[in-house]
């Protein structure tokens, strides 16, 4: 793989000599880094913090410190797991400092939420999806920011329970727990909300 100079990331191709690129200081190779990433990371951080402007500074925290540490990656294949890491503990370093729970956003929450198949999709249809994904995203962003945590990893990143573990530190029990705990208090809430609004 490393011959060729391509690794394959979601579809798309990035190339591995982007590290080598950024280890020697090249911002045009950064900015690539930001455009493959960006998004995903944005969504990551706009669901563990429930403030978009946090989210954003979260995002450009990480990509400074990518730039910064680069050489402390050791195997270029887990480049996304490696920014993923960089930007949840940014998200806590930014949970721990101020107190979200007076800045939710609500007009915004939905903003970053994307429908799938846009360009194919009728009118009724992205109303209906983008509504499901607002409702979704409010409804995980009400939770405590551990249940966040492990939910975002774990559906958005479709990471393992191991993997989630090894990311955030802890015992694969206590992420098992934290997932069991934040499915079980978001089913209540998209319950409730079902029951409020019928």
């Amino acid at each position: 793989m490393a011959a060729a100079g391509i690794l394959l990331v979601k579809g798309g191709e990035l190339r591995l000599d982007i590290i080598e690129r950024i280890k020697a200081r090249d911002e045009s190779a950064l900015r690539q880094l930001m455009d493959e990433y960006g998004d995903m990371l944005l969504r990551t951080a706009c669901l563990l913090l429930r403030d978009r402007q946090s989210a954003e500074e979260a995002v450009q925290d990480t990509f400074i410190q990518a730039y910064a540490k680069i050489s402390q990656l050791k195997e270029p294949s887990r480049l996304r797991s490696w920014l993923i890491a960089i930007t949840v503990n940014r998200c806590r370093m930014k949970q721990r400092t101020w107190s979200w729970r007076s800045i939710f956003p609500a007009a915004e929450s939905g903003q970053w939420a994307e429908a799938a198949g846009e360009a194919a999709a009728g009118a009724e249809e992205l109303f209906m999806t983008e509504w499901h994904n607002v409702k979704l995203t409010d409804a995980i962003g009400s939770l405590d920011y551990i249940y966040r945590e492990s939910l975002t990893l774990y559906y958005f990143h479709e990471m393992s329970v191991r993997e989630i573990a090894s990311q955030l530190k802890t015992r694969e029990n206590t992420v098992k727990s934290r997932l069991a705990r934040g499915r079980q208090l978001l089913r209540l809430i998209l319950e409730k909300e079902d029951i409020d609004n019928g």
